[in-house]
């Protein structure tokens, strides 16, 4: 097993593409052809972390946060990102994170949130634009099957709650091949007439090749006619936090507490109550002010992130209530959620979640 493998059953689940462009996941640190010897998962790959690496000769950390977040112009073991980096060199631990690119897939950190809060009808709270392309293809009719069957196969053709979602007309095509070509229809030096079908597909960006790939491969034709566009259209499968609703209303209070028992959390910070009670609820793991406005317009009765300044809650000003259950708190079930993808994938293979706890925040 090598440690490529691991990575590919990851970036299967969340692709690089979908991380935030200040970012910096992906393999950090190690060579991903190296055999990987065990999977250590954790929030943060601090030194702690790569010593129990060390302890159990498991070769790969999995981290959410990447440890190197900006550039590093020295390496000398003078602050804890240095000799973390020193630490996993040294002992040939590879180190791979998987951050907002895990955030912002449908069934990512905030999903794990929803699942433990056990919230209904969920979907992104503010999905992304400009995900999505389209495939026009022109194939014999005779083979629009099979060729659209290999391409929904690929991932194209899938729209929110509906798969396999094509439109196609039918038409006559028109080519002439010269002396070099080697046509599967017709002959060469003479027009050929044939009754064609124009495919439409769309399908998430970060598989276009994969979908090219499908196309070129199945399709009949020598020279195979096609485009692939952009597309501004909202992606409901990706983009930031997530909205769900309670099977029932809660009373404010009452719901607060059972926030502060289930996320596991000493301490909630939040804004006034306002004397309504909790239906739906918005929620993004981490750092998630930024979407306090796409909470307010989508009507929830309450915004569940971490990492809210002290200004920032008077924006709540009476439409919402915040509640601030803390950065650790949000994303700590991130790493069940990585030892989910991996051990569906390798079942047999060593992969434990680190007993570090990285929260730097105590409370008293």
């Amino acid at each position: 097993m090598k440690i490529a493998e691991i990575i590919q059953t990851i970036e299967d689940f969340a692709p690089l593409a979908y991380q935030e462009s200040y970012d910096n996941a992906g393999l950090l640190i190690g060579n991903k052809n190296t055999e990987c010897s065990g999977v250590l998962i954790c929030l943060d790959a601090l030194e702690a972390v790569i010593d129990e690496a060390i302890a159990k000769k498991f070769n790969l950390v999995v981290a959410h946060h990447p440890i190197i977040f900006s550039g590093l112009k020295k390496i000398t073991g003078k602050n804890y990102i240095e000799r973390v980096v020193i630490k996993a060199i040294k002992h040939d631990i590879a180190i791979y994170a998987c951050h907002t690119n895990l955030d912002n897939v449908r069934l990512g950190v905030n999903n794990k949130i929803a699942d433990t809060l056990g919230l209904k009808n969920r979907k992104i709270l503010a999905p992304k634009n400009g995900q999505l392309k389209k495939l026009f293809t022109y194939v014999p009719t005779i083979h629009k099957e099979k060729l659209l069957n290999a391409l929904f196969a690929a991932g194209a053709g899938n729209i929110s709650n509906y798969s396999e979602c094509s439109f196609s007309t039918d038409g006559i095509g028109t080519f002439k091949g010269n002396e070099q070509s080697n046509p599967y229809i017709g002959k060469k030096m003479e027009r050929s007439y044939e009754p064609e079908s124009k495919i439409e597909v769309i399908f998430p960006k970060n598989i276009e090749q994969k979908i090219r790939r499908t196309l070129l491969e199945n399709h009949p034709y020598e020279e195979v006619a096609y485009e692939i566009i952009s597309l501004d259209n909202t992606y409901q499968e990706i983009g930031s936090g997530l909205l769900g609703e309670l099977e029932k209303p809660v009373a404010e209070k009452e719901f607060l507490s059972f926030l502060k028992q289930k996320m596991k959390t000493q301490c909630i910070r939040y804004t006034a109550l306002r004397k309504r009670k909790i239906r739906r609820v918005a929620v993004c793991g981490g750092a998630g002010s930024f979407l306090l406005d796409a909470a307010i317009a989508q009507q929830a009765d309450i915004f569940i992130t971490a990492d809210f300044k002290y200004h920032q809650f008077f924006d709540a000003d009476n439409q919402i209530l915040i509640a601030d259950i803390g950065h650790y708190e949000s994303e700590q079930f991130t790493a069940q959620l990585f030892n989910k993808i991996i051990s569906e994938k390798f079942p047999t293979f060593a992969v434990q979640i680190s007993t570090i706890n990285t929260n730097p925040i105590n409370y008293i």
